[in-house]
């Protein structure tokens, strides 16, 4: 990141059979998981342990797509009910058939939810609009546009892959987060 580049960069381990976008364990586990407490520089502390920005080595939509869906699956298996923000229906359809098929021994139930007024009967959805940030523990943003109350959800991952134009889009989004309030922690594979 340019100039307004975040004080605490983490890197994330690499080297899986998914060409370097292997998602760490460890990273996963401290992002999806919160200890609490009372103090209230603790609890912003907390709050900013919620949000993540992943950064990819690779460059194309695939590789984003891929990792969301390995975070998808860690923080269903978790228990966590999770949104997935896309802007189209074409990338929609993308996710759907990848949650179905990117692992041979994971199921994860899922929807693809077009409209706002739709609930979503399943762990996971696949997102057309803004998600209500009670209906999901984990949101998971795909989309260009962050979500105006972004500082209201449980846990919110955004995923960039190494794309001038994604990453400026991230850069956006990580300003928006700052300003209200958050400073989001970055796992960014390209300096692994």
């Amino acid at each position: 990141m340019p100039a307004n580049k975040p004080p605490a960069v983490h890197t994330t381990e690499t080297g899986s059979a998914a060409a370097g976008d292997s998602v760490s364990t460890d990273a996963l586990s401290s992002e999806l998981s919160g200890a609490s407490s009372n103090a209230p520089q603790a609890k912003q502390e907390d709050k900013n342990q919620r949000y993540w920005f992943h950064i990819l080595r690779q460059d194309t939509p695939a590789a984003r797509n891929l990792h969301a869906a390995k975070l998808v699956n860690k923080a269903w298996q978790q228990g966590d009910r999770v949104g997935i923000v896309c802007d189209t229906l074409e990338h929609a359809q993308e996710l759907d058939d990848l949650l179905w098929n990117f692992s041979p021994d994971a199921f994860i139930p899922h929807s693809v939810i077009s409209e706002a007024n739709t609930p979503c009967k399943d762990p996971v959805g696949i997102l057309l609009h803004p998600p209500a940030a009670e209906d999901w523990d984990t949101v998971i943003i795909l989309c260009a546009e962050l979500p105006a109350h972004a500082d209201t959800f449980k846990r919110l991952a955004l995923i960039a892959q190494n794309d001038p134009v994604v990453l400026d889009q991230a850069r956006a989004h990580f300003k928006q987060l700052r300003a209200l309030g958050i400073e989001a922690r970055v796992h960014d594979q390209r300096q692994s």
